[in-house]
């Protein structure tokens, strides 16, 4: 064999899976964790150690599986409307809860329990089958698979069908709010609106329906339960110890969560916890704690009524505004400032193309896109965030970046007068 050929990329791909996988394995066993399998009992965990080789095989597997399709084939592969059409109905007639733990229901058993026909119900769930959502382990008859029993009499079910009923309509009419409103930075100019045939924004629409907004808040934080959120991520990347006695604001801070796992690690910082009235009126903290912790009813749009705090933070908020509404955020968040002050944002932020392994970074643009279409706000990377805050106000400066391995979401220390800080002034 001429060993100056060049290896084709079919090879080149099957011998990355092949390494990987096998290294995989091994790191699997001599952890004595169970190897991934779809099986209904089946549980996932993938340690950090293992990352690497976790990409490696997920991008070149993925990779393999389109360079052999055909180009059309390939188009159609991910244009994806007919998957978000079963998931719908799974999540709409709630057929997860309709198939027993361990055992298995018939396609007409389902139907009688729908508006659907046997047929259409078969045709429906063989579709999502091709998914891994779902088994059909004799003809006829459907049992679960490890991915449809996430979704059996749990709030994940809320969040497919928020997914499907809110989000997917709102990725249908974008392009239209596109021609209707080219630039716009506007809540009320979205994909979003024009599914609902209004000018209101998603929020809007929540305050007026009540079991929407509850369903939508439901699956959202079943979403975040997955182990990239863990509060650990929060709690133990950044240095609260260093601040000593601090008071912090959190704003959009919802129920505390996020407040009251610092506070239960850092006896020395007291939180106000901010949000709309609807969300504070009812919240509460821990009685061990519920001296350190208190809830303000808040607009991020009005002037900062907390002054001189040591801290203020955001999580995860502002990536559902335009920079127009991020920088009226923040405009209202500086007269509140004293030097020295940080403002700490948790965000995810966006790589750079090709900075990180491919399924990982297609998961963040495909979060980019629902967050254009539903409320025109967007994902930023570091350098975007940098540019927003500092060109908007050069007094708050970026201090510290913090992207702890294994976690979705970042961590962005900005200073108020950090460069007088430094002047000595």
């Amino acid at each position: 064999m001429d060993s100056t050929k060049s290896v084709s990329r079919l090879r080149q791909l099957a011998d990355t899976i092949s390494a990987s996988v096998r290294k995989l394995e091994e790191g699997l066993s001599a952890k004595g964790i169970a190897q991934p399998s779809f099986d209904q009992d089946a549980t996932f965990d993938i340690p950090i150690d293992l990352s690497t080789d976790h990409d490696a095989v997920l991008d070149a597997t993925a990779e393999l599986h389109d360079l052999l399709l055909e180009p059309l084939n390939l188009v159609h592969r991910h244009g994806g409307h007919n998957n978000s059409l079963c998931m719908q109905a799974i999540a709409e007639f709630k057929i997860a809860d309709m198939v027993p733990l361990g055992g298995q229901v018939s396609f007409d058993e389902i139907a009688t329990q729908t508006p659907m026909t046997t047929d259409v119900t078969a045709r429906l769930l063989r579709h999502a089958m091709t998914m891994r959502l779902f088994r059909e382990p004799e003809p006829g008859m459907v049992a679960h698979t490890a991915a449809s029993r996430v979704l059996h009499k749990s709030a994940a079910n809320d969040w497919l069908e928020a997914g499907t009923k809110e989000m997917w309509p709102a990725a249908t009419k974008m392009v239209e709010a596109l021609k209707k409103w080219p630039a716009s930075e506007e809540a009320n100019e979205t994909g979003y609106t024009l599914a609902n045939n209004g000018s209101e924004t998603l929020y809007d629409v929540f305050a007026k329906n009540p079991e929407k907004a509850t369903k939508w808040a439901k699956g959202m934080q079943v979403f975040t339960q997955r182990p990239q959120f863990d509060m650990r991520y929060l709690t133990d990347s950044y240095d609260w110890a260093s601040l000593g006695k601090a008071q912090v604001v959190d704003i959009g801070g919802s129920s505390g969560h996020a407040s009251i796992a610092i506070a239960n690690r850092f006896p020395n910082l007291s939180f106000i916890v901010q949000d709309m009235e609807m969300v504070v009126k009812n919240a509460t903290a821990p009685p061990d704690i519920q001296d350190r912790i208190r809830f303000m009813p808040y607009n991020l749009f009005t002037p900062q009524p907390v002054y001189g705090a040591d801290v203020y933070f955001m999580r995860w908020i502002m990536h559902n505004w335009s920079d127009k509404y991020v920088r009226l955020m923040l405009g209202a968040l500086f007269p509140a400032l004293k030097l020295g002050a940080r403002v700490i944002i948790q965000e995810s932020l966006m790589p750079e193309p090709g900075a990180v392994a491919l399924w990982k970074e297609k998961n963040l643009r495909a979060t980019d896109m629902n967050m254009a279409s539903a409320f025109n706000g967007k994902e930023r990377t570091v350098v975007e965030f940098k540019s927003l805050v500092e060109k908007f106000e050069p007094a708050l400066v970026l201090d510290q970046v913090i992207e702890p391995a294994g976690s979705a979401l970042g961590m962005l220390v900005f200073v108020w007068g950090r460069q007088h800080i430094k002047a000595g002034k």
